[in-house]
């Protein structure tokens, strides 16, 4: 278990409704009735084509150790609003639920489930809040890393966000999930500890302040850490103070002990002026192999901008806009009734309805496939399906908008891969998540598989999450009905 997670029973961090419909479930003799939940999520943030799935290792290690401790149980009495039959189901909790989930690193489309609950209903409602909390981050954060990335096009993404994050906790998993896309190394020391995440840093304006001189700062530091000597040069004058003395620094202490210089970092100003001034007048000393980084307020599109004006930057190191998603900082997940079980094991599916179009679910227990080109090994679309559904890879495969019908697209030649895997059987964890070095290996490998125009900035295509047509004519039939009831 993460360290974070050691001392502190999770089982409380709930809404408190979670609790009362609980309770109303044993109350009505429903203490047994099994249902089926869907985490999704309904709009890609920052416009953008598509999202990051993250988070499930923290949820398989808190439902892996969800018990409700004697302190909790006191609290729970103490409110004087629950039954004495709850209060003594909760002393002897057991997570006995199935759970389905698409792997960390997968990219993920609004609507489709990423995570898929089978259980009790009182069990699978008390984990949604956790269960939220915990995907939403990390999947925002992993999300908004994979933009960064992207627009720095092949250079190193630093993630720098720990003293700007949301808490500690924030902190700590935005780390998490900006290695996840991409980001191979951070500021946060515990990250590293935890996750072996690497952790990287030089110096703050404030070691160059200690000093009576720049120079003298700079000097300090080269005789401390000779191989691995990287200065801060904006905390007087880039060009006219710091830059020269760095300079002068490599000459006189790194050069005749035969160390090169690892780098130089510029935090404020021109950036992107100052980062060719730099380039040249390093090169000129005679220090072309001389890194520099960038930091300062960094996000996609500033980096982008950068680079389209020439910038010189080798890498970046990227805080608040990041580890914050400061642009569009919900993520916006949620966790809706599908379905639910009649006494015979007979599966009935569950809809909500609304006016507003988007937060109309699609009922039942289901599957996500994503479908490959054969050929070029392109994502083509993603399909849900009823859960027993089997993809018919030899015969050509229909697809059509789920609301707009008359645009179809007949596929051959392709690959069909279910995305939802197990997790847990009966409470029991039957997946163990992979390295964290594998998850990002994966995410990669899957954000490749995407067309580039579903992976621009602005305007994405759209890419498209369908319906299987037994399961288009049930949502339908039972959007017709407008009471949510189903009948064969």
């Amino acid at each position: 278990m993460d360290e974070m997670l050691k001392g502190f029973n999770l089982a409380m961090m709930t809404d408190f409704y979670e609790l009362t419909m609980s309770n109303g479930f044993l109350e009505h003799g429903m203490e047994n009735k099994i249902t089926y939940f869907d985490l999704f999520y309904r709009k890609v943030p920052d416009g953008g084509g598509y999202a990051i799935a993250a988070g499930l290792e923290q949820v398989i290690q808190y439902l892996k150790s969800l018990h409700f401790s004697p302190d909790d149980i006191a609290y729970l009495r103490d409110q004087n609003i629950f039954s004495d039959r709850f209060i003594a189901y909760l002393e002897n909790f057991e997570f006995t639920c199935d759970v389905w989930a698409m792997p960390e690193g997968t990219p993920i489309f609004p609507g489709e489930p990423l995570l898929v609950v089978r259980g009790p209903a009182p069990q699978a409602q008390l984990i949604e809040t956790m269960l939220l909390a915990t995907i939403n981050h990390q999947s925002l954060i992993a999300t908004k890393a994979s933009r960064i990335v992207r627009a720095a096009d092949g250079r190193v993404v630093m993630e720098f966000g720990a003293r700007r994050a949301h808490g500690f906790g924030g902190a700590l998993y935005g780390s998490r999930a900006a290695y996840i896309a991409g980001c191979p190394v951070t500021s946060n020391v515990l990250a590293d500890r935890m996750f072996g995440i690497k952790a990287v840093g030089t110096m703050a304006h404030s070691w160059v302040q200690m000093f009576d001189s720049e120079y003298e700062a700079f000097k300090a530091y080269a005789e401390v850490y000779p191989d691995n000597c990287n200065l801060l040069l904006d905390t007087y004058d880039v060009l006219n103070s710091g830059l020269p003395n760095a300079i002068r620094v490599f000459d006189e202490v790194l050069k005749p002990k035969g160390y090169r210089p690892a780098g130089v970092r510029i935090d404020s100003g021109d950036v992107t002026y100052l980062t060719k001034q730099v380039r040249m007048r390093l090169d000129h000393a005679g220090y072309p192999d001389c890194k520099i980084v960038v930091s300062n307020s960094l996000d996609e599109y500033i980096i982008r901008e950068m680079l389209m004006q020439g910038a010189k930057a080798d890498s970046f190191g990227v805080g608040e806009r990041l580890i914050t998603s400061k642009s569009e900082p919900v993520f916006g997940g949620v966790y809706k009734l599908a379905a639910v079980e009649d006494e015979n094991g007979k599966i009935i599916p569950k809809i909500k309805v609304s006016e507003n179009v988007a937060k109309i679910t699609t009922p039942h227990f289901k599957q996500v496939w994503r479908f490959f080109d054969k050929d070029s090994g392109q994502a083509i679309a993603d399909v849900l399906s009823l859960h027993h559904e089997v993809i018919d890879e030899s015969k050509p495969f229909l697809l059509f908008h789920p609301e707009y019908t008359w645009k179809t697209k007949t596929v051959t030649n392709f690959t069909a891969k279910p995305l939802l895997v197990p997790i847990f059987k009966q409470g029991q964890p039957v997946y163990t998540p992979p390295a964290l070095p594998e998850v990002r290996k994966y995410c990669k490998e899957n954000l490749d598989t995407l067309w580039e125009e579903v992976k621009r900035f602005e305007n994405p295509h759209e890419y498209y999450v369908d319906l299987t047509h037994p399961l288009w004519e049930i949502k339908q039939k039972m959007l017709r009905r407008r009471d949510g009831r189903y009948s064969d």
